[in-house]
Parts: C-alpha cells; sequence; structure tokens
C-alpha cells in the first residue's frame, strides 16, 4: 500500500483531473491581416502511428471538436471550412499544424486541436489563442496616363487595403529640381478611384508625383516617384525690348531678346521675322514679307536689306518652338535713311518696341500712330473659271452627336468630381468626350486645357494646381463630327468641402445671363419665414371678414379680455366699457 503525504495531495488531483478531461495546453499568436498564419499542433506519430485530428473554433469540448474548420483522418484531409484552411505539415510525422492562409481580422479568436488517442481519456488537446490585426495599407505603384502640355493622367491599380477599407487618397506633385516640402498636397476622398487628372501644369516641365493610400490605420508608405516631363508648347510671351535701326537707305536691323523664361514654353528654335513696307500715299501696307532666324543667344538681331530708300516699314518678331509660333513684338514705323542723308551724314533713326502683343495667322491688324492696316499673308489664291457638266450635286450633312450636360459632384480643396450626361449620339456612335478647362478671365480660344475621355466614361476627378475660378465645358465627339459646347460649369477650388451646386456657376450656350445655383443660409431663413407671413396674412383676413359679418347683426356681443369688457351695440364701434 502507498501511503501520501498531504503535501502530494494537489498532485494527485491534477492527475485525476487531467485523465478525467485530457490535458490541454494553450498559447497565444499575434499576425497581422492578409499574412499567412500557422498554429502549431503535434503528436508522437512515431509511437502511436497516424491519429485522426481535427481543428475547431472556440473552447475544445468533451469530445470532437466545436465549430470545426477541418478534420483529417491522419492521411489526408477529409473536409474543411474554407480552402484558406491548409493541414501543410508533415502527417506522417504528427505536425497537424493548421496554416490560415491570408488572414483576416474576424479570424481572431480561439483555436482547438485534438488528437484523437485511443483509450479513456487520452486525446491530445491544444488551445491556442489568434490575434489578427489590422496594419496601413500597402503602397500604391502609380503609372503615368496621357501626358499633354498642360495635363498629366495617372493611374494606379488597387491594393491591399491592410484589413481595413482605404478612406482616401493623398497625392504629392513638385516641380522636380524641388523638395519634397515645397510639394502641392491634395487629398481625394473618392477610394474607388483609379485614375485622376491633374491639370493647369506648365507646358515642357518635369515634375515629381507620388502617392499615399490611408485607412483607419494609418497611412501607407510613399508611391513609387513617377517623373512626368509635360510636352511643349507655343510660347505665350513675345520675344522682348524689340528695337528697329535705319543703317542705310536700303537696311534696318533689328534687334531683340527671347521672351520671359517662364513663357517660352519649351526650347526656342527660332524666330519668325515679318515685314512689309508702308505706303503713305493709299495709307496702307504693302505685301508682307517673311524671314527665319535660328534661336542662339539672349540678344538677337537680323539686319533687313533690299529696301526702299525713305520708306517706313512695319517689324513682327514671334518665336518658336517645335510646338508652334507665339505672339508678336511690334514696334512703331521704321524709316529707311534717305539717299542724300547716307552720303552726308552719318545719323541714324531707331525705333523702340511698345507693349503691344499680336497674333499673326492668316490675317493680323498692325497698330501703329493712328494708321490701322490689315497683314495679308503671302499666300495668293488664284480663282479660275470652271465648267461643271451633268446634274447638280446634292451634299449630305453628317449629324453630329448632341453636346453633354455637366455636373458638379464635389469640390474639395483642389479635386474636383464632374459627372456628365450623354446626348443623342447622332450619325455615328460616340467615341470619347473631351473636357476644355480654362481660367475665367481668358479666352476659349487661346488658354485652354484638353483633356481626353472614353466614350463609356460619365465621371472622373481632376486635380487644378493653382486654385482659382475657372470654366469647364464639355465635348462629345463621333468618327464623323464634333458636338457643340456643352454647358459652362464656373468652380472656385481651393476652398473645403463644397459640393455639388455650391459655388457653381451653369452657362448654357444661347442665353444672356448665367443661372446660378447657390446654397445659403439667407436661403433657408426665407423658407422659414415665407409660411409664417403667409399664416399671419390668412388669420387676418378672416378676423376682418368676421367682423363684418358681426356688423350686420344687431344685438351685442360681449368679448371678455384681461383688461374689462368689450361691447357691441348696433353698428356701434367696439369700445372698452
Amino acid at each position: 500500500m502507498i501511503f501520501l503525504g498531504r503535501r502530494h495531495l494537489p498532485l494527485c488531483c491534477t492527475l485525476l483531473f487531467c485523465l478525467l478531461i485530457g490535458c490541454v495546453s494553450a498559447e497565444t499568436t499575434i499576425t497581422t491581416v492578409g499574412q499567412d498564419v500557422t498554429l502549431n499542433c503535434n503528436y508522437d506519430a512515431g509511437y502511436y502511428g497516424r491519429l485522426p485530428v481535427c481543428w475547431g473554433r472556440g473552447d475544445i469540448p468533451n469530445r470532437g471538436c466545436a465549430n470545426e474548420v477541418i478534420k483529417s483522418d491522419g492521411t489526408s484531409v477529409l473536409r474543411r471550412l474554407s480552402e484558406r484552411y491548409l493541414l501543410s505539415g508533415n502527417l506522417g510525422e504528427g505536425d497537424v499544424s493548421l496554416t490560415i492562409k491570408q488572414a483576416q481580422e474576424s479570424d481572431s479568436g480561439t483555436y482547438g486541436c485534438r488528437v484523437d488517442i485511443p483509450g479513456w481519456f487520452n486525446d491530445h488537446k491544444h488551445q491556442l489563442t489568434l490575434t489578427v490585426v489590422a496594419v496601413r495599407p500597402d503602397p500604391l505603384k502609380v503609372e503615368a496616363g496621357v501626358v499633354k502640355e498642360r495635363t498629366v493622367t495617372v493611374r494606379w491599380t488597387p491594393v491591399f487595403d491592410g484589413g481595413k477599407p482605404i478612406t482616401h487618397y493623398r497625392i504629392d506633385l513638385k516641380n522636380k529640381q524641388a523638395s519634397w516640402d515645397t510639394a502641392i498636397t491634395t487629398q481625394v476622398s473618392n477610394p474607388e478611384l483609379t485614375q485622376l487628372t491633374l491639370v493647369d501644369l506648365r507646358p515642357a516641365k518635369s515634375y515629381n508625383l507620388r502617392m499615399f493610400a490611408t485607412n483607419s490605420v494609418g497611412m501607407s508608405e510613399a508611391s513609387n516617384v513617377l517623373t512626368v516631363t509635360t510636352k511643349e508648347a507655343a510660347p505665350e510671351g513675345p520675344p522682348l525690348d524689340m528695337k528697329l535701326e535705319a543703317l542705310t537707305s536700303h537696311s534696318i536691323k533689328v534687334t531683340w531678346k527671347p521672351p520671359r523664361l517662364d513663357l517660352r514654353n519649351g526650347v526656342l528654335r527660332s524666330y519668325s521675322i515679318s515685314y512689309r513696307e508702308y505706303d503713305p500715299a493709299g495709307r496702307q501696307f504693302k505685301r508682307w514679307q517673311h524671314l527665319s532666324v535660328t534661336a542662339t543667344r539672349e540678344l538677337e538681331s537680323v539686319i533687313l536689306s533690299n529696301l526702299n530708300p525713305s520708306t517706313k516699314y512695319g517689324v513682327l518678331v514671334q518665336a518658336k518652338t517645335n510646338a508652334g509660333i507665339g505672339p508678336a513684338s511690334t514696334a512703331p514705323l521704321c524709316s529707311t535713311l534717305d539717299k542724300v542723308q547716307q552720303t552726308s551724314t552719318a545719323s541714324t533713326i531707331m525705333t523702340t518696341s511698345i507693349a503691344a502683343t499680336v497674333w499673326i495667322e492668316d490675317t493680323t491688324s498692325f497698330t501703329s500712330g493712328h494708321t490701322t492696316s490689315t497683314v495679308e499673308t503671302t499666300v495668293e489664291t488664284t480663282v479660275a473659271a470652271a465648267t461643271v457638266w451633268g446634274d447638280s450635286t446634292t451634299t449630305i450633312m453628317s449629324v453630329p452627336p448632341d453636346p453633354p450636360v455637366v455636373e458638379l459632384k464635389e469640390v474639395k480643396d483642389n479635386a474636383i468630381s464632374l459627372l456628365w450626361t450623354p446626348g443623342f449620339e447622332g450619325d455615328s456612335p460616340i467615341t470619347g468626350y473631351y473636357l476644355e478647362y480654362k481660367a475665367v478671365n481668358a479666352s476659349w480660344d487661346y488658354t485652354k486645357t484638353v483633356v481626353d475621355f472614353g466614350p463609356n466614361q460619365t465621371e472622373a476627378t481632376i486635380i487644378e494646381i493653382n486654385p482659382s475660378k475657372y470654366n469647364i465645358r464639355m465635348f462629345a465627339k463621333n468618327s464623323l463630327a464634333t458636338s457643340k459646347a456643352s454647358n459652362v460649369l464656373t468652380i472656385t477650388t481651393g476652398e473645403t468641402g463644397h459640393r455639388g451646386g455650391v459655388l457653381v456657376t451653369t452657362l448654357f450656350p444661347g442665353t444672356q445671363a448665367p443661372v446660378i445655383a447657390e446654397e445659403s443660409p439667407s436661403g433657408h431663413l426665407a423658407a422659414i419665414v415665407v409660411p409664417v407671413l403667409l399664416v399671419v396674412l390668412i388669420v387676418a383676413i378672416l378676423t376682418t371678414w368676421q367682423l363684418r359679418r358681426i356688423r350686420h347683426k344687431k344685438g351685442s356681443v360681449n368679448m371678455w379680455l384681461a383688461s374689462g369688457v368689450l361691447r357691441y351695440r348696433g353698428s356701434e364701434s367696439l369700445q372698452e366699457l
């Protein structure tokens, strides 16, 4: 007989408890959303051989597994709740660890492993607590789309959100040579976006762009840094300090400096010099003559030769890039020396440019003093008579699409969200839309930004780099023609939290004045005051009508008031007694 001391009694109780319910070991595992996690469970397969095993969620019951997620007979998996649950260990060696692929927050909780060992109360039980923690989103991968003179479209692929929904994106944009401290930062609150367009950039400039995604846990690491260079555009400024100097009776020297650096819009390739003779008798100019000079230095010059003596000439100078020609710099008319001055004196006549800007197209205005004339192109057109035989020909005009109707969805800081409703497509399916965008005080003919959209697109978000007041309009196009302009939106950017209808002016073609939709506190006040006034007016009318009825009746009416009694007698007026 074995006698145990009192000090061994607790140990005996513990052993008896394990025999009755089976011993359970426990541990805690912490992982992050999106990661694969393995919950360990092993037994001695060399001693017991291959045994059945199951995994469940929650506390381990007296028999089997509660809320079973996977079960094996010791050789292969018999059933599983999801393809995410695996027994990836070596079953032959007793490794029955549970692997959960791409863990989610909902996977957090208690898990139990039960190995069916033959005999009473012999099952091996192992219990674990799994905690899955949400993290910040993964960094975005940003790439450039369409790059134009003043716009850049960027797109990205949705990334792992860290277990919490992405709430907004942040875009940083800066000049390539500057630091990120100088970047323009814009927050876009639509997490469904995968593309946006930045507008109002400068032509022929290099920019750096990066993006961040944010969820309730925090902000992601920065995306890859995208470097984009906008395309060149025609110069926006005229050449500077243009001067005309009469050298001889047959020559004039023209000098000038390049346009302002920020208005060149690219690399200057050449200058176009246009000049023509002025006829004072007929008070008109003769035909333009042109020559081109390669742009090489900061002070340019050219000598116009083979001119007539004692004759006034008008001269224009325009700068050129590969994208086009810019506005002209002008100067007052300059007269060549006469023959007497050429032989007897050495004096010269100089004129200095005036602040004027002229664009030369097919016809251009040129002004000197009070004399205005028309610039003629050097291209002459000869119209010859022709005889057409046969029947008359009927020209069939193609029907263009109707313009879309544009609405403002939201303006938040620098981000503008638009949506539009397509119109009739015309004789051919709509192949796309394009948006024109300009400063409110600029002309549609020159200063504008164009953004293209696909035929199935009906909404977009654009980011305005320089907050101000702008006009936006759209066109629809098919393979045959382009629609007329849509309604014009006037939008003020840089103010937080504006939504559709706030600070928006909508101007439809053909109207004389804009229709302004604006929410304001006075509108809400009017909605309250007007009904109250109507009620008061109705009560007053009813009271007057009732008193008139009483006046036509005989007898008396007593009306009790706090101050006394008012008595009505016949047709007498009411009086206080």
